[in-house]
């Protein structure tokens, strides 16, 4: 690798792309050692050092940390840290994960347990392990200023968190989850990169002067200098997949990369993380399909996107908010053409966007990533209120129902799967105090928070409570063990719609969905498989009177 420090048996590589400086030097401990430039701007030197050292480089624009730094023990001001690539891991028998086998399940390292830490995601694998998810996707870990955040404000690509337990703390909790047969995706964010500790601006090109994030300053893709800086971002890529065995990514608000290269920057990631076997995931709000397009159909061969417009469709519906983005959905057709077409708005006219929006898909639902609460959808409420504080019981199953046997792979929110009522707000611990004012403003303007985001009690009071309701996780169990059995990931769903009402059958399942009480007409030659509430018969025929829940049947 390009970037980073490289510990041979007889000392350590260090280098260092800066070609803004004329000149650098490697502090190690005391002792100040020159480094030679070359042609691209590369600082190179190899020097007597062991991991467990410290060091800075001193240029002639400042003394800074590595930007490729593997660890920074003392936060994204102090010196880097070497850091041992050898672990014993124990993952031999690991298959790796498919994307038609996905179930995923989301958290923030630091408030999933009391602990915030790794090794306290760790001591909970075997419940993860048992409710039936296949893969944990865990929020940003790449170093960000202080000890709490939501980690997209990371400045250091390379080095994970301190405050979570290192990269250390990291391969445990991916060894031991391989071990369980749990795969494990890494959020990545290269769209940006924060504002608070990131000196990359100072030494060369990293960032762009055409394009901007309304997050911070953006990747160049596509200007002078874009070759190292790309190779910056794949090596990064492969840092994790090698040293770390992750096992697929989720690409950060892909909509904000901006590449007018020959071959657009998410295609080469996808070409890197492909010939490791492993999958990439982006989230996108674009409604394009071109980003989970095969190369041969023109697109980027992302393994699968997010759908926000299926968590909208379904939340407006059963919530029957209208506010923001949400006053483009509300309708039970909404929920339907979700279903049916995965976006949608496909080439229709968004209300809220003022102009057209989206185009349509011709892929299966294993593209596709669907999911009734995540980080954002929660915590980017003022209030950040989880959906079981919005709807009653039966509406919060059905929600559960829609989204866990659909055609499209599911991502469970942590917490979400056991009835969890403590909100997750946004919360940071910056030291500069503009960028501390900013964000307070900005989250009280454009979210409507209250709750300080720099206040240690925003950040504790969004810790996972573990106050387990049994019915709801019986629910989500029982869901999941019926999806693995008999769904697939085809979209050969067939529906009927009615006032208040849905038939979905896929392949022998039919689930019949109640969203008020009424009349229903149909007949299923098969037996009930789960009711919610316990109401309805054990086989169909004709007309019965439904209350609100659901019922699915095996035929």
């Amino acid at each position: 690798m390009m970037f980073g420090p490289l510990i041979e048996e007889d000392g350590v590589n260090f280098s260092l792309w800066a070609p803004y400086c004329s000149r650098a030097s490697l502090k190690l401990g005391q002792e100040i050692i020159p480094m030679d430039r070359d042609e691209m701007g590369y600082f190179r030197v190899k020097a007597e050092a062991k991991p467990g050292d410290k060091y800075k480089f001193v240029t002639d624009r400042g003394e800074i940390p590595d930007p490729a730094s593997r660890f920074q023990p003392d936060g994204v001001h102090g010196y880097s840290q070497l850091v041992s690539p050898l672990f014993p891991w124990e993952d031999q028998e690991w298959k790796g994960l498919r994307k038609e086998d996905l179930i995923i399940y989301e958290i923030h390292v630091g408030t999933f347990t009391s602990e915030g830490t790794f090794e306290g995601v760790t001591h909970r694998l075997d419940y993860l392990s048992d409710l039936g998810i296949t893969a944990l996707e865990i929020m940003p870990v790449a170093q960000f200023p202080g000890k709490r955040g939501w980690g997209y404000d990371g400045v250091y690509l390379y080095a994970v968190q301190n405050s979570y337990g290192g990269p250390s703390g990291l391969k445990k909790l991916v060894n031991e989850a391989h071990k369980r047969n749990l795969g494990v995706i890494l959020d990545v964010v290269y769209n940006h990169v924060g504002p608070e500790g990131n000196y990359m601006n100072a030494i060369g090109p990293y960032f762009s002067t055409k394009y901007k994030t309304p997050w911070g300053l953006t990747f160049n893709y596509d200007d002078y200098g874009s070759d190292e800086v790309r190779r910056f971002v794949l090596e990064n890529l492969e840092y994790w997949m090698t040293e770390f065995h992750i096992d697929g990514f989720r690409l950060d608000a892909v909509h904000a990369i901006i590449d007018n290269s020959p071959k657009h920057i998410l295609e080469e990631i996808a070409d890197v993380v492909h010939r490791h076997g492993k999958l990439v995931i982006a989230e996108s709000d674009l409604n394009d399909p071109r980003i989970v397009n095969p190369k041969e159909r023109c697109g980027y061969g992302i393994d699968a996107q997010w759908v926000d417009d299926f968590h909208h469709s379904i939340h407006a519906y059963l919530t029957g908010e209208r506010q923001g983005y949400y006053s483009d959905y509300g309708s039970l057709e909404d929920v339907v053409k979700a279903f049916r077409d995965v976006f949608v708005y496909d080439g229709r006219y968004s209300r809220f966007r003022g102009k057209t929006h989206g185009r349509p898909v011709d892929l299966d639902g294993c593209s596709f990533v669907v999911y009734i609460q995540n980080h954002d959808q929660v915590g980017n409420r003022g209030k950040g209120e989880r959906l079981s504080t919005l709807l009653d019981r039966e509406s919060l199953k059905m929600a559960a129902a829609l989204y866990l046997l659909s055609p499209y792979i599911p991502m469970i929110f942590m917490g979400e799967e056991y009835g969890e009522t403590t909100p997750f707000y946004y919360f940071s611990d910056f030291s500069d105090p503009e960028l501390i004012k900013g964000v307070r403003d900005g989250r009280k303007r454009e979210n409507g928070q209250e709750m300080d985001p720099q206040y240690e009690g925003t950040f504790s009071s969004s810790k996972l409570t573990w106050r387990i309701e049994d019915e709801i996780l019986t629910l989500y169990k029982q869901l999941i063990k019926i999806r693995k059995e008999y769904l697939n990931c085809k979209r050969n769903t067939i529906i009927h719609r009615d006032d208040g009402w849905l038939i979905v059958r896929k392949d022998k399942v039919v689930i019949i969905y109640v969203f008020k009480p009424t009349t229903i007409s149909a007949n299923i030659d098969g037996k009930l498989l789960l009711s919610s509430p316990n109401s309805f018969p054990k086989e169909l025929r004709g007309e019965i009177n439904a209350n609100k829940g659901f019922g699915i049947y095996i035929i």
